[in-house]
């Protein structure tokens, strides 16, 4: 009788990737849960929804594809959510901009594809490995090209989430993380085969929700920074303009007039008790469009104003120099009775790229014809901090308060509160709803109670725990006045910097270096041909 054989063992297939047109439906998806995410719908739940839906999407599938699908739900969220760029612009720079941000999606995707074998290796690295990756994609979207366009960060669509309370350790680069994090174990939820219940399925199942509603809910666990004891009366004016686009600027001397008038009725409205004395009132983004330094008529006004109100007046203006066509986007502080204060002026620092300079002006002309309304502004060279009196404030200007750098520098130059002029009259509400959503994020992340001074609307002032107060309509003139407190005890985010945020990166590069040889060991790691029961 002939030995008895060993029976061969069939190692268990690997786990597939969905169907292609599942995959494509679920990345165009997750560009629209992203979309929404953001204001001014602001369904926050939905960006760690869209974040699973994309990693389950590209998880297994061939690099380029991964690309494709990242690039699809690029253009998903970000074709929408910027065409306000277009009321400025027109439509062809709105398509590329928002081309170029749903290229760094694109990389995502990539990036996700090429990290699959790592996550089939170890599953429970799935939220680590897609937090790490979304970190690392806004560092990169942050600074380049040409200084980076922040907008759509994840972090930015938390405004009324607990995960916003990470903020408060680690600033935007944290809670992207958490957001992202969170989409990670929901992919790996979503990623369970179905099976015969059994207790360690389900005993697996329990512990993914558990440790997503953990991420989700956790912030709510945390203190918001305490702001000061101290205390100051601000005025926020928001003079409206006659008009709403791109030729506002034709109506310049009528912005200034709305803004001059508005903070007499105010000096009226104090002087006859029924309004507080302000120690600062806040004019926004290029109130003066007409430059104050240079033109007597405009200083007269403005001073008229300061000296009615018996307050400074923080004028957004548009400054001149000697050579044609040069400009500084500038915050002055008018003093009643001595004018402009030039050692508490603060120049914008990071102008915007083809809005408010032309480094390409040659290709862009083939791109728009209104390249020649940009001028050339120039780059201030300092920290927005202003020193107003009692109050110390961090002013930035309009886009700025998009850069994680450029509003820290305010807060460890002495800032007190957070100032963000703007002006959202080129645009329309649903952008001045997405920026104050910043605002928020960065009084939670300094710890210090902020404002937002727009010439047509949204303007408001923000709590340390990101809670608006007093917001304007938009496209209305509009005077608020508020207490704020000022300063506080410098936030763990404040202090480390963009330390959490370098560390993110550093660690999505080894988990991309780690998954080389599990590629290597699949020839490849390209996605496995699907079974029968599969197709």
């Amino acid at each position: 009788m002939p030995p008895p054989t060993a029976q061969a063992t069939t190692p268990a297939p690997a786990p597939q990737p969905v169907r292609r047109w599942a995959a494509v439906a679920m990345a165009a998806a997750a560009g629209l849960a992203l979309l929404f995410a953001f204001p001014p719908f602001g369904w926050w739940f939905l960006a760690p929804a869209g974040t699973a839906l994309l990693a389950v999407a590209t998880h297994r599938r061939r690099l380029r594809a991964g690309l494709g699908l990242g690039l699809i739900a690029g253009l998903t969220c970000f074709v929408p959510m910027l065409h306000w760029t277009s009321f400025a612009a027109g439509w062809l720079p709105w398509i590329l901009l928002s081309g170029a941000q749903a290229g760094y999606l694109a990389l995502l995707g990539l990036a996700a594809a090429w990290t699959s074998p790592l996550i089939d290796r170890w599953r429970a690295l799935w939220p680590l490995v897609t937090g790490l990756l979304w970190t690392a994609q806004e560092a990169l979207r942050d600074r380049a090209p040409f200084g980076g366009f922040p907008w759509g960060r994840l972090a930015f669509s938390q405004g009324d989430a607990p995960a916003l309370r990470f903020a408060v350790l680690g600033g935007a680069p944290l809670v992207t993380f958490v957001v992202a994090a969170t989409g990670g174990l929901l992919a790996a939820l979503m990623w369970r085969r179905l099976r015969p219940v059994s207790t360690p399925a389900l005993l697996g199942g329990l512990g993914y929700l558990a440790a997503g509603a953990l991420l989700v809910a956790g912030g709510a666990l945390l203190p918001a920074a305490a702001p000061g004891g101290t205390r100051a009366v601000v005025a926020l004016v928001q003079g409206n303009v006659p008009r709403l686009g791109l030729d506002f600027n034709a109506q310049r001397r009528a912005v200034l007039d709305n803004h001059v008038n508005a903070t007499l009725r105010l000096a009226g409205d104090v002087a006859a008790g029924r309004r507080p004395q302000p120690d600062l009132v806040v004019w926004p983004e290029n109130s003066s469009d007409i430059d104050p330094l240079r033109n007597p008529d405009a200083a007269q006004r403005i001073a008229a104003a300061a000296s009615a109100i018996r307050a400074p007046i923080l004028v957004g203006a548009v400054l001149h120099t000697d050579t044609p066509g040069e400009i500084k986007n500038a915050g002055i502080l008018w003093q009643p009775v001595t004018g402009p204060d030039l050692d508490q002026t603060y120049v914008k620092r990071h102008p915007v790229p083809f809005a408010e300079y032309m480094p390409l002006r040659p290709v862009a002309r083939l791109v728009s014809d209104k390249v020649e309304l940009v001028k050339n502004m120039l780059s201030g060279d300092r920290p927005g901090v202003v020193r107003a009196g009692p109050v110390t404030l961090g002013d930035v200007i309009c886009f700025e308060v998009a850069y994680d750098g450029i509003v820290r520098d305010t807060v460890t130059g002495g800032a007190q509160i957070l100032a963000v002029q703007t002006n959202n009259a080129t645009f329309d509400e649903a952008e001045a709803r997405q920026q104050l959503a910043m605002v928020r994020l960065r009084a939670v992340e300094h710890g210090r109670e902020s404002l937002m001074a727009s010439t047509v609307g949204v303007s408001a002032f923000v709590g340390t725990a990101g809670q608006v107060r007093a917001s304007t309509g938009f496209n209305v003139d509009a005077v608020v006045v508020r207490e704020m407190r000022l300063g506080g005890a410098r936030t763990l985010a404040t202090r480390v910097g963009n330390r959490p945020e370098m560390a993110a990166v550093v660690l999505a590069a080894v988990a991309i270096i780690a998954a080389f040889p599990l590629r290597r060991r699949r020839g490849g790691g390209d996605a496995h041909p699907r079974t029968a029961e599969e197709r």
